[in-house]
């Protein structure tokens, strides 16, 4: 599912409202090249009371509702639409000791004319090494013929790690070829009953 629409609508309405936010979370990672999705928009702002207005007037003019769930150990606020649209605003992430590094960090991205921070993230696509090989199996609970067909699938596995690994950096190359406005096929869309699907 496209994000672009969302995006645009929020990047025009932040903006309109002057709130400083930076965008972070998954949709931030899919925007910097990540091949991630999700079903919500993150941001984190300072929780001043000058932004909480701002908050409270972003919900209004989206049509939406702001939330406060109950998280123990982040001070979250959740803006909520009838059409599924989840977007949450933190002032704390684990990690991050300010918002002005993060701010610092982030690079913009143009959505409908408006202008949208990102947070900055690096993607290490370094290769998995196969874990529990054959010379790891304790000897006396195989047989030769059962380590010789053991040996053989986790070759096979590994070579299977390694074509997926192949073809997640070069799903990252062309996510990376695209300008950030362009990558924005991440988000899945709720379901009624349960889950997400894209």
């Amino acid at each position: 599912m496209n994000a672009e629409p969302f995006l645009s609508e929020l990047a025009r309405q932040l903006e309109r409202l002057h709130f400083d936010v930076v965008l972070i979370g998954n949709a931030a990672a899919a925007l910097q090249g990540a091949p991630v999705t999700t079903v919500d928009f993150d941001f984190m702002f300072r929780k001043t009371p000058a932004n909480m207005r701002k908050l409270k007037a972003l919900a209004t003019s989206l049509g939406a509702t702001v939330l406060k769930p109950y998280y123990p150990v982040s001070d979250l606020f959740r803006v909520t639409r009838d059409d599924g649209v989840q977007i949450d605003f933190m002032t704390t992430i684990h990690g991050v000791r300010s918002f002005a590094g993060l701010r610092s960090r982030a690079s913009s991205v143009e959505f409908g004319g408006a202008t949208l921070l990102v947070a900055s993230c690096s993607i290490s696509s370094a290769a998995r090494k196969p874990r529990g090989g054959p010379e790891t199996w304790p000897s006396s609970t195989c047989c030769r013929g059962h380590m010789k067909k053991r040996a053989g699938r986790a070759a096979k596995l590994a070579a299977l790690r390694r074509e997926s690994d192949r073809a997640l950096v070069e799903m990252i190359r062309r996510q990376l070829a695209l300008p950030p406005e362009k990558r924005t096929n991440f988000l899945r869309k709720r379901l009624v009953f349960r889950g997400s699907a894209l």
